[in-house]
């Protein structure tokens, strides 16, 4: 059967993820503690049989993936479908700010209404129709391989969502902690999980996981 590996990762945490500060397409670095995430999780795959690593060209998923091609000598290729959900006017605003500037669109949000965006942004229908063109066509090129892509979490959950069949409007309950380890199988026939938020290169601290992405 034809089949590719995927090691998918978030990018480390950033000072936005601890404000719960919507990030989207805005290009927000690593704090302190995502650029230990990221060496931590660079280590961590070291040893694995890569033959490319992906990313949003966004500077915490691109510094993020970056520190892994480094410690595996293995190429990287920035890739515009793995970047976050685009929120529109919701981006560089906390949650708070949202529900208060935006009551209406606050609630279509919160029930994850799949057709609905933000203004100016982008919906969870069009994210997941990203995700699943960009995976296709990245796996697709390594078929008998492994790749690692590094994105966001609104792109990790549309993977899930993909490989599970869970619907977009459905509650979540899977973890998307910032550079935990997810493994996915591509075929042309989609995706299956193999595994899911492997931590244990990060039990030296807490892990981070806002209920939005």
């Amino acid at each position: 059967m034809q089949s590719t590996r995927i090691i998918a990762v978030r990018h480390g945490e950033t000072a936005w993820n601890v404000a719960t500060r919507i990030q989207g397409q805005l290009d927000i670095g690593l704090n302190a503690r995502g650029r230990w995430q990221a060496a931590q999780v660079a280590q961590a795959l070291r040893g694995e049989p890569l033959q490319a690593v992906y990313a949003s060209d966004l500077a915490r998923a691109w510094d993020t993936a970056q520190a892994i091609a480094q410690a595996s000598a293995t190429a990287l290729t920035a890739h515009l479908g793995l970047r976050e959900r685009h929120f529109g006017e919701f981006q560089g605003q906390t949650h708070a700010e949202i529900e208060s500037g935006w009551p209406q669109h606050a609630l279509h949000w919160r029930q994850r209404n799949p057709d609905w965006a933000p203004p100016g942004g982008e919906s969870l229908a069009e994210l997941r129709e990203r995700t699943r063109r960009t995976v296709d066509e990245l796996a697709g090129a390594h078929v008998g391989q492994q790749i690692v892509l590094v994105a966001h979490g609104g792109v990790l959950d549309a993977l899930y969502r993909l490989a599970t069949a869970q619907p977009i409007g459905a509650p979540r309950s899977w973890q998307l902690g910032n550079a935990s380890i997810n493994r996915l199988l591509w075929t042309p026939q989609g995706l299956s999980v193999v595994g899911w938020s492997d931590a244990r290169h990060l039990e030296a601290e807490p892990l981070l996981d806002e209920s939005s992405h």
